[in-house]
């Protein structure tokens, strides 16, 4: 089955003949299920139903498990992303993919496996950008990246610009300022998506990363900080590079549109 994304298309692939007048309605119904044995339900309705696609979250899973889960994923939806994804998880993942005749993408900085036979999802016109303030954000601002990729979005980056050196930050958002959206990602004390805030017109998102040390350190600091800042941002939890990247790119495909 093919990846079909959001209603509008549905009903034009069912317009145009594409798909059967029963397939068209049993993929906009947005409730479509799909069991493996007794290790997990899919949820194939999601992007139908909240415009964004079902993800598989690989840590803590076994690498015989996940991979069933990512083939029967990619088979029915016909594409799935696995994120937070392990060197060992990869190699199993892949080689059944393999087996299967299904093409993975793997995403290094991110952490993430892509698998899908057909085309990449088409852009939306929604943009978002993100923000780093140090290199060792970038991990958790490259998994944001990929997740609002496959909603269809431009990602526009500017990383190791924090208020360290406040200065960097000024030319690095020139190019940035037609985003819709704006993710920033900080460790230690987390200050810099306040200051992004009060600099631009467009909805930001503050990502706490678990960098940093002693007391309240691994994000927590960065965490509270968000959380009490004075600019207006949305926070997401520590690390969460995924919530980031869905959230922002729903924010951004609804502003792309006319």
């Amino acid at each position: 089955m093919p990846a079909r994304g959001t209603l509008p298309e549905i009903l034009a692939q069912y317009k145009n003949g594409e798909i059967p007048l029963d397939e068209a309605a049993e993929a906009i119904e947005g409730l479509r299920l799909e069991r493996i044995g007794d290790i997990a339900c899919l949820d194939l309705g999601r992007n139908v139903r909240c415009g964004m696609p079902e993800v598989v979250l690989a840590e803590g899973k076994d690498p015989e498990h996940l991979a069933e889960i990512a083939i029967r994923l990619a088979e029915s939806a016909g594409r799935c992303v696995v994120t937070r994804i392990s060197a060992e998880q990869t190699e199993r993942v892949s080689n059944l993919a393999g087996q299967r005749s299904i093409a993975t993408d793997y995403k290094k900085a991110g952490r993430i496996l892509i698998l899908g036979n057909g085309p990449a999802p088409e852009r939306t016109g929604g943009i978002v950008a993100i923000i780093t303030a140090g290199t060792s954000d970038i991990r958790v601002a490259e998994e944001a990246k990929v997740i609002a990729e496959e909603m269809g979005c431009e990602v526009r980056t500017a990383y190791d610009v924090g208020a360290a050196g406040i200065h960097r930050l000024f030319p690095a958002l020139k190019p940035l300022l037609s985003a819709h959206a704006f993710i920033v990602c900080a460790g230690r004390e987390g200050t810099l998506p306040s200051v992004v805030a009060g600099l631009v017109d467009k909805p930001v998102i503050g990502v706490p990363v678990s960098v940093g040390y002693g007391y309240m350190g691994e994000g927590r600091a960065a965490l509270a900080s968000m959380l009490q800042s004075c600019s207006v941002i949305s926070v997401v939890n520590i690390d969460a590079g995924f919530t980031a990247g869905a959230f922002a790119a729903r924010i951004a495909n609804l502003g792309a549109q006319p």
